[in-house]
């Protein structure tokens, strides 16, 4: 008989073997391939993967100065998994000189996921960066004492010259987005923070290397495994030229000391930058080391912002500088002409609306109205463009026409310079002014023709200007790289961008700038080896006005254009046309003469005074940057209103004027009427009837008026016959007591003798 419970002991005990199989063979699989943790163990046993990194590119000036180059530096890694409870923890900080807090605390961050999302026991993590030659050279002496530990040769930046900070820019340690965004970093890697570093760092950092060595039980490095066969040399960066002149950019750097403010300068043909400073700047050496975090803070608390690169990211009013590009406007589209004129008697006057302007010949054309600055002229000019009906449909169309021919300079949007953080600045179109008013007019906008306004413009974009002017009508995109090792620029940094301006029209705008500079408000600039043209602007502020400079050399053939732009520097001549004309001279020569190196070191130790209360936190600087524009929006918003209402009160004005003056024209023509009047025979005769009874009416009026005066008129005579005769009466009295004083006295002389 068949034995069903023996039967059903099989059927448990046979599943539970398989159970346990693949159990087994489930938990090797997950040990073995989806989980590298036994490989890693395993790996960890017998192999030590050193990472090899590659040097940073070199970066030179256009002369090929060296301005950023690459120092030895030692990092010290840990293995985790090899040091547990065979470390002398307290001989370990002593050789290092560090404490046993910090020594936990660093622990302590290697092994914290969510700060260094890499991590695993098995592989080398950073655990102190950038050693001396110094303290390097102790520590090896002592490193066999301190298992897990290793050290790993790398590179460092280092600076020719204190120059080009906001240019060059800086290395520092990768953030946790950089190590998300990228791949290549891992905790302790060093990645471009500003500047050139920044965006050109896939070139500059190179590839890492890998060098796979082999170890024994012991853990002793036994040498590199199959002889190197499975390792991966690293691969230097790229080395990078600049068309910077160090020369011309350390010249700049002198100039603007103790201003706020910035210089660019342009090599017209090809857009490259040969100098870019922006003030107050910094020593690049701080950003190195175990202080660059502790120098960082303090440049970021700094009221004068030595970060910001005033060059690239400050918005400006661009003032008499940006007339030249309402020059281009208004004679290519056919609103002026050479022989247009326009008045000037100290300033546009016009409605009621005043815009000052400094004395001098009236009226005046356009290569003048340059040379002098005249606010009146290109006021006028606008004025035209946007009334201008028989050209332009409507007012909005006007002003987008003009919006065009800005953002064909290279106005309103970015240039797109390779450095970092480039602004945009300002230009209003017809939508922005809708939003911003119920209606308005060509006299609501008037500034934006003189620079002032909504217009804002950054000093990068003020020198393209010059660079454009120079070019007869085109600009290269400004770039600062020249060369990359190997590789071949941005297609856009060689391109041409044309402008809407008509050659004739530049032709017409250099005349006035060269103008300028023989006779006009550039007239420091002029220099007896080259010619130059130039244009002032001083652009109106809160505080004291901004004083700029915008000009090239040579005319015929431009080698550079340059901007300067000094805060609160007064007008354009008293720092703009000093500095500009210096720094020409500096690239076309190569060198100051006597004369102007000693002007360069007065220019040097001019400095402006300017009052800031505290030091300023990050979020204060944002905060006041902020408050700062929308407080100049709101100014220009608020002056463009009270023009309109003073335009609409004279509006009112003059139509009331017009109605009493109508009225007293009806008054008078009523009074002059003739005493009888013929009525035309189609008036119906009822109406001639009330007339006749209506002119009755006034004429019985007038006679009893007529009475009533003469009535007042005799009684007027009568008193004044009354008033005669008392008259009379008085000095016949007078006479009497006269003629009796005479007598009396007679009569005592008389009886005296």
């Amino acid at each position: 008989m068949k034995n069903y419970d023996l039967e059903k002991r099989r059927l448990v005990l046979s599943a539970v073997a398989i159970g346990i199989v693949a159990i087994y063979i489930i938990r090797l699989f997950a040990l073995q391939i989806a989980s590298d943790d036994y490989r890693k163990s395993a790996d960890s046993n017998a192999f030590l993967k050193k990472i090899e990194f590659p040097s940073r590119g070199s970066i030179t000036d256009r002369n090929g100065k060296l301005l950023v180059y690459n120092q030895p530096a030692y990092d010290i890694m840990v293995v985790t998994n090899e040091m547990k409870g065979h470390l002398d923890t307290l001989e370990f900080c002593k050789a290092l000189n560090i404490t046993k807090s910090d020594f936990i605390n660093r622990m302590l961050n290697i092994k914290d996921r969510s700060k260094n999302p890499g991590y695993s026991r098995f592989t080398q993590q950073l655990f102190l960066s950038q050693l001396s030659d110094k303290d390097f050279s102790a520590f090896q002496e002592k490193l066999y004492r301190f298992p897990g530990f290793y050290i790993q040769k790398r590179s460092v930046r280092q600076y020719q010259r204190p120059i080009a900070a906001h240019i060059l820019g800086d290395v520092a340690e990768v953030s946790q987005g950089d190590i998300e965004d990228d791949d290549y970093y891992q905790a302790g890697d060093y990645i471009g923070k500003m500047g050139i570093e920044r965006e050109y760092e896939n070139d500059l950092r190179g590839v890492k290397g890998v060098q796979i060595l082999l170890r024994d039980a012991h853990g002793q490095i036994q040498g590199r495994y199959q002889d190197g066969k499975y390792d991966q040399r690293p691969h230097p960066g790229r080395d990078i030229q600049l068309g910077i002149d160090a020369e011309l950019q350390a010249l700049g750097e002198r100039l603007m000391e103790g201003k706020l403010g910035a210089v660019v300068a342009i090599e017209p043909r090809t857009g490259q930058i040969l100098a870019m400073v922006s003030s107050p700047t910094f020593d690049p050496r701080m950003m190195i080391g175990k202080l660059r975090g502790k120098h960082q803070r303090e440049l970021t608390l700094d009221p004068a912002k030595p970060l910001l690169n005033r060059a690239i990211m400050g918005q400006y009013p661009p003032g008499s500088t940006f007339k030249t590009g309402q020059a281009v406007t208004y004679y290519t589209e056919g609103i002026v002409t050479d022989s247009t004129r326009y008045p000037c008697n100290h300033g546009f006057n016009f409605k009621g609306l005043h815009v000052g302007c400094h004395s001098h010949a009236t009226p005046i054309s356009l290569v003048p109205s340059i040379s002098t600055s005249c606010n009146s002229y290109f006021c006028w000019g606008l004025y035209q463009m946007l009334s201008n009906r028989k050209k332009y449909k409507t007012l909005e169309e006007a002003m987008n026409v003009w919006r065009d021919y800005m953002v064909s300079m290279g106005f309103g949007y970015k240039l797109g310079i390779d450095l970092p953080g480039e602004k945009r600045g300002m230009i209003p179109n017809a939508k922005f002014y809708d939003n911003a008013f119920k209606t308005w007019n060509p006299l609501s906008v008037i500034s934006i023709s003189i620079g002032q306004g909504e217009v804002n413009l950054t000093p990068l974009q003020i020198a393209n200007l010059g660079a454009t002017i120079a070019n007869r009508g085109y600009y290269v995109t400004p770039h600062i790289v020249r060369h990359i090792q190997g590789k071949k620029l941005d297609k856009k940094y060689i391109e041409k961008h044309h402008t809407k301006g008509s050659l004739r029209s530049y032709q017409e705008v250099i005349a006035g700038m060269v103008s300028s500079v023989r006779g006009g408000t550039c007239a420091h600039a002029v220099h007896p080896g080259y010619s130059l043209a130039g244009k002032t602007g001083t652009a109106q502020n809160r505080g004291k006005d901004h004083s700029v400079f915008m000009g090239f050399a040579p005319v015929d053939t431009p080698k550079i254009a340059i901007a300067v732009y000094v805060e609160n520097g007064g007008f354009g001549a008293d720092y703009g046309v000093p500095i500009g004309s210096l720094m020409i001279e500096q690239y076309i020569n190569g060198k100051l003469t006597p004369g102007d190196e000693a002007r360069a070191n007065a220019m040097q130790q001019r400095h402006i005074s300017y009052s800031f209360k505290r030091p300023l936190s990050h979020a204060d600087s944002v905060r006041l940057d902020s408050i700062k524009r929308v407080n100049i929006i709101r100014d220009s918003l608020k002056s463009i209103k009270e023009k309109q209402e003073l335009a609409e009160f004279e509006r009112l004005k003059e139509a009331k004027a017009r109605k009493d003056a109508e009225e007293k024209d009806k008054k008078n023509s009523s009074h002059n009427d003739p005493a009888i009047r013929v009525e035309p025979e189609i008036r119906i005769k009822r109406e001639k009837k009330d007339n006749n009874d209506d002119d009755k009416k006034e004429k019985e009026k007038d006679i009893r008026k007529d009475n009533k005066d003469r009535n007042k008129i005799k009684d007027k005579s009568k008193s004044q016959i009354k008033d005669s005769e008392k008259e009379r009466s008085k000095d016949k009295s007078k006479e009497r007591t006269t003629s009796k004083n005479k007598e009396d006295k007679g009569k005592i002389k008389r009886s005296i003798q």
